[in-house]
């Protein structure tokens, strides 16, 4: 429902009857957000301030938001300047079906893009509250956190990392988006300080979970299956829980970091259960 809503709202929002925007921009952006996405980070934004009673238009935006800034990432992380991937989401990477200075565009247009729909009061009714929503996917997708950790992963490359340092890059690189979304979702409930702390520690650890299954899929996973390039990580000598530990013990990890994410969503009761849910199948992606 919430990968529907949000399919539907970006359809919209990237129209390609918009006459302001050049055709081949706009065919790039929908190219890079529309289709096969699992929408996981929209997801948790709809789902985190459904459990604190709110719904309707206001989170389903500020999740299009969120998703817009995951894929104007994977455009640009896709590019021969960085990870060099022809294959995204079961279809040609954005610079391979068009040219990499379209595609570094289309990234660049993604991002802007998702600050405007945060700052529209369409989002919520108050000006404060659409304010810590844009300071807070500012710090997630910035410096100190996304881009910051794509830098960290660059530099990683062939080096040996301890395993805090594996952690940090980890988080921020990947983490910092699934930790906002849950803080989203908070901010736009209304959320007590106590909830809104769970929500967060919550969407790190989902971040954390999916990131391993993510390692765990490029060591075992075919790209058939994957939709999209699987051997990479050891191919380019990068640091990850997998390559220092083994396949055997990631997904002994794996486990174990379920049950904890699980425990902090328990005090929700039966109304947690979406999100338990959900930690389940970001591990089960690797299976």
């Amino acid at each position: 429902m919430a990968a529907a809503a949000t399919e539907a709202f970006l359809d919209r929002a990237l129209s390609p009857d918009n006459a302001a925007v050049p055709e081949r921009l706009t065919a790039a952006m929908r190219h890079a957000a529309l289709g096969a996405g699992k929408r996981l980070r929209p997801f948790l934004v709809i789902e985190s301030a459904r459990l604190l009673g709110l719904s309707g238009d206001g989170p389903v935006r500020a999740g299009a938001a969120l998703e817009c800034v995951h894929c104007y990432s994977l455009v640009h992380d896709d590019l021969p300047a960085m990870d060099d991937d022809d294959l995204r989401r079961g279809k040609p990477t954005v610079h391979r079906a068009f040219d990499e200075a379209t595609a570094i565009l289309a990234g660049d247009a993604l991002l802007t893009m998702a600050f405007a729909l945060l700052a529209d009061p369409a989002t919520d009714r108050d000006a404060r509250i659409r304010a810590e929503l844009v300071a807070g996917l500012a710090q997630a997708a910035g410096a100190a956190g996304m881009v910051g950790g794509q830098q960290l992963d660059l530099a990683a490359e062939n080096q040996e990392l301890a395993e805090e340092e594996i952690a940090r890059l980890q988080a921020m690189k990947t983490g910092a988006l699934f930790r906002y979304a849950c803080e989203a979702g908070a901010i736009m409930g209304r959320a007590s300080a106590e909830k809104r702390e769970r929500l967060v520690a919550f969407g790190a650890a989902f971040g954390a979970i999916f990131q391993l299954a993510d390692d765990l899929i490029d060591a075992t996973g075919n790209p058939l299956s994957a939709g999209k390039a699987t051997a990479k990580d050891a191919g380019r000598g990068k640091a990850t829980f997998v390559a220092r530990h083994g396949v055997s013990e990631a997904r002994a990890r794996l486990a174990g970091m379920v049950d904890d994410a699980n425990a902090l969503i328990a005090p929700f009761g039966k109304e947690g259960k979406v999100l338990s849910d959900a930690v389940r199948f970001a591990a089960r992606r690797e299976a």
